[in-house]
Parts: structure tokens; C-alpha cells; sequence
């Protein structure tokens, strides 16, 4: 399950967080990179801990905690904290097919994470570099995403994916995966259609008696469901 979440940031916090970044030093994103993806993983990525990334983090987490689109799609259990990388046109870098981690290990607390949703959070405009779409592979075949600075994509973190090869400008974005409540994936993408099925049907029909008897539905199938 794809699903495109637009405006996670504003154009103001977008700003913010490219100003930081302009100040901040780099690392070689292979640092965060296991023993296969960091062989055909070439970007930069800010260091974890470093001032930058912890100011710019928070900021991604309270926006994320503030949106309804993105509880709905991922029912958030534990929330890796966002990294920020850049991929520059010198040196036409770029991140080859993969899969993502199955556990991650957060690094002040060692606590663990696993990661049942994979993020992506624009931080360029399209119009500011070529290559650098986000690939993924699924069920329903491969699709490109290349959005507008502030929104985000999140997809099943056993998704293969890579990123294609910047031929101008920079990319720059957060990312971060998510432990949910409801690990399964189709159970979960399940959920997020009898939601937005319930938002379409109160906003449509706000009198209708569907509305209650769905909205039980919903929670008591989470309620045997959820991992809290």
C-alpha cells in the first residue's frame, strides 16, 4: 500500500529545515547502511545526534503526530527518529535496489524498531534536480515518486526500492520508518480503507446510521488486532 501524504510540512518548515541543512555538516550515508545496501548505497546523509538532525527531527515528529492521514495509513506503534540525506549531481549519486532493515536500533536508547513502514519526506522541489525518483516495487508493479517539497510517501517497509541517479541539482529528504500497531500489511491496508471509506460516508451522509456501525467496526477490529 502507497500512499501519498501531502503538506506533511509547510512551505515555512521546508524552508526552516533547508536552512539548517545549508549549515550543517555531512556524512557518507553509508554510516546508517547494512552490510548489502551499503553496497550500492552513494549519498550523504546528516550524522544522527548531530545538532542539525535533532532540530530539524523534532520538527518532522511534531508535524507527523499533527497529521490524521498519516495515523490513519500507518496506526503508528513507535516511530524511528527521521534521518535526512542528499543525493548531489556530482558524483551522480544514487541508491540501488534494496530493502530496508527489518529491525532498526535506535541509538541513544537502544531501543528497536521494527520496521513495518518505510517514509520518504520531500525536502526539494521537483524543479531543483533531475533524477532522484524514489522506485518502488510492489505487488501491483513499479511506480516513481518524485513529489512536491513537504509532502511524503509511505510504503511497506519489505517493498524493493532504490532511488535513481541525480543528474542535476540536489535532493535533498527525511526518512524514517515506522512500527505499527498492526503489522500485517494487507490487515493494515484494510484499516485505511474502511477509514477513509468511513470519512468519505460522514462527510457525504453525516445522518446515516452506517456511520456508527462502521466506526464500531473499525474499532473493534483494531481492537483484535493492534499490538500496543
Amino acid at each position: 500500500m502507497l500512499v501519498q501524504i501531502p503538506n506533511v510540512l509547510t512551505p515555512e518548515q521546508v524552508r526552516h529545515c533547508r536552512e539548517v541543512m545549508a549549515r550543517a555538516d555531512w556524512v557518507d550515508g553509508r554510516v546508517t547502511a547494512g552490510h548489502q545496501s551499503a553496497q550500492v548505497k552513494r549519498n550523504l546523509q546528516l550524522p544522527e545526534g548531530s545538532k542539525a538532525a535533532l532540530e530539524i527531527q523534532d520538527l518532522v515528529l511534531n508535524a507527523l503526530n499533527r497529521n490524521p492521514l498519516f495515523m490513519s495509513a500507518v496506526l503508528p506503534k513507535k516511530i524511528f527518529p527521521p534521518l535526512f540525506n542528499r543525493y548531489d549531481a556530482e558524483g551522480g549519486m544514487n541508491f540501488g535496489s534494496h530493502v530496508d532493515n527489518a529491525i532498526r536500533t535506535i541509538r541513544d536508547t537502544g531501543e528497536r524498531v521494527r520496521t513495518d513502514v518505510s517514509s520518504t519526506l520531500f525536502l526539494s522541489s521537483p524543479d531543483e534536480y533531475d533524477g532522484g525518483e524514489l522506485v518502488i516495487e510492489d505487488t501491483y508493479g513499479t511506480h516513481a515518486v518524485k513529489l512536491p517539497a513537504g509532502d511524503m510517501i509511505v510504503y511497506p517497509g519489505t517493498s524493493l526500492h532504490h532511488v535513481t541517479r541525480v543528474t542535476r541539482g540536489s535532493r535533498v529528504a527525511s526518512f524514517f520508518w515506522t512500527e505499527s500497531m498492526i503489522g500485517d500489511v494487507t490487515r493494515r491496508a484494510m484499516m485505511f480503507d474502511l477509514d477513509m471509506s468511513i470519512i468519505r460516508l460522514n462527510a457525504d451522509h453525516p445522518e446515516h446510521p452506517s456511520v456508527i456501525s462502521l466506526t464500531s467496526l473499525y474499532h473493534n477490529l483494531l481492537r483484535q488486532w493492534a499490538q500496543t
